[in-house]
């Protein structure tokens, strides 16, 4: 009998898989103090705020064209099934691209970090690089097995990351400093540059699109993974909002930007052993750790059930599809994930790139870019669709809509400012269009000498032609 992939995961499981993957501990200690300082104000929960409320439009199409898309592939089976296989072949080859940079980008920074670490504790200095191939390795053997184990050592992880997050909130609230209502003002929001702002509070949703990802391993997708969308997009634009809010108020509404902008890398490190006690500091620290571990897991769990799924349906090498005969897990696809990452990485390394300023600053800033480009992409996919066979409500269509608008200014705005998300190298900025352009065109021209998988059908409408 032909081995198949578990269907073990629950709701819980996968939006373990979707926080996890949001980082949740690196987004406050790291990205909020980034906010503040790009932005120029406290106007931060507003800015969360807007994020969440476009990424909740988004979902409302997304979850309804979810029992009508079957495949694992998220984004790339959204927009072919949307927009035609030229369209959903070049979001696949963008996918690919994307998330591997993201995986290497989190992976050598996860190795500094660590590596800092060690130094911290025992004065010993051990180079970024070795750090991150043990990394690698871990993850590869994770990747390899049965999803219920990445499920658990995710879950373990984001339990203490957001204990850690509760605990400051919890602190500033029992400290007896002034809540301010300051940055809730539309006012302040507006001021200084809050289109960066908005640009980095929406990155901190990164990794939302694992839960069509998972389908195939979920128990009851088509109520699965609506479910596990909402709850994902709620449960983090909730705690962001309220811990933003807090943290602000904590350090002070009219000192937050200034201490962002002295200190951003340890800002909310500090303020947490000041807010709560010394050892806080490190626990942080340690924390910012296992929380890029997490999110590297999770960016190898997402390529892997790309690479699955366009074995599947014959873009890719069928043996990608292959499933382990005792882990019921993509193995095969997980193996090559592991060896592309490494193999990056050891490039990365041998000419000598920075592995903040350069490999994580450059490679992430791309891969931001493509992510957004393939949101965008499935939001008028949805839309398409809907207009079609599989006529959708007007409330979906309208939220659809408006969900695509929003991600159209979120891409104006990446794209404006690429040059910031990349360190302001203007190498880093050619290469950046460049690769994500090639990877985009070179996989949606040979589309159609491909055929269509037997399991999905082509639609009698000619867009897909």
């Amino acid at each position: 009998m032909k081995a198949t992939l578990t269907r073990r995961l629950g709701v819980p499981g996968i939006v373990l898989m979707v926080v996890a993957a949001a980082a949740p501990i690196t987004v406050v200690a790291a990205n909020f103090p980034l906010i503040l300082a790009v932005s120029e104000s406290v106007g931060m929960p507003l800015m969360v705020l807007a994020a969440t409320a476009i990424l909740l439009l988004f979902s409302v199409g997304y979850a309804w064209m979810t029992p009508h898309v079957p495949d694992a592939g998220a984004f790339y089976s959204y927009v072919d099934r949307g927009l035609g296989r030229r369209a959903g072949l070049g979001t696949a080859g963008l996918a690919l691209f994307a998330y591997v940079l993201l995986t290497v980008s989190m992976t050598c920074y996860l190795g500094v970090q660590a590596g800092n670490l060690i130094e911290l504790w025992s004065g010993v200095q051990v180079p970024w690089w070795a750090i991150s191939a043990a990394m690698i390795a871990v993850v590869g053997f994770l990747g390899y097995r049965d999803i219920n184990l990445s499920a658990k050592v995710l879950g373990t992880v984001l339990v203490l990351e957001v204990a850690a997050v509760l605990a400051i909130d919890l602190g500033v609230l029992f400290s007896g400093r002034e809540l301010t209502s300051v940055p809730f003002s539309p006012a302040e929001a507006m001021s200084g540059a809050p289109g960066l702002g908005l640009l980095f509070a929406f990155l901190g949703f990164f990794g939302f699109e694992a839960t069509a990802v998972f389908r195939n391993e979920a128990k009851d997708p088509e109520r699965t993974v609506p479910r596990a969308t909402y709850i994902a997009v709620l449960s983090i634009g909730a705690l962001y909002i309220l811990s933003s809010w807090l943290i602000i108020s904590g350090l002070g509404a009219g000192n937050a930007v200034a201490l962002a902008t002295d200190s951003p890398d340890s800002v909310v490190v500090g303020f947490a052993g000041e807010i709560l006690t010394p050892i806080m500091t490190d626990i942080v620290q340690v924390l910012v750790v296992t929380s890029m571990f997490a999110c590297m897991l999770a960016f190898h769990n997402i390529v892997s059930r790309y690479l699955f799924t366009l074995g599947q349906r014959g873009v890719l090498p069928a043996g990608l599809a292959a499933v382990h005969p005792a882990h019921g897990a993509p193995s095969r696809a997980s193996f090559w994930v592991t060896g592309v990452t490494a193999a990056v990485v050891l490039v990365s390394a041998a000419v000598q790139l920075d592995p903040v300023l350069e490999i994580y600053t450059w490679y992430s800033g791309a891969g931001a870019i493509g992510v957004i480009v393939m949101m965008t992409l499935t939001s008028f996919a949805i839309v398409s669709f809907g207009t079609r066979g599989s006529s959708a409500p007007g409330g979906v269509r309208a939220a659809a809509v408006a969900g695509g608008i929003g991600l159209l200014g979120v891409l104006a705005l990446s794209l404006w400012n690429f040059p910031f998300l990349v360190g302001g190298n203007l190498a880093a900025v050619i290469w950046g269009a460049a690769l994500v352009l090639v990877f985009a065109v070179a996989a949606a021209l040979p589309a159609s000498t491909r055929p269509a998988p037997a399991d999905t059908p082509e639609p009698a409408d000619a867009s897909r032609r």
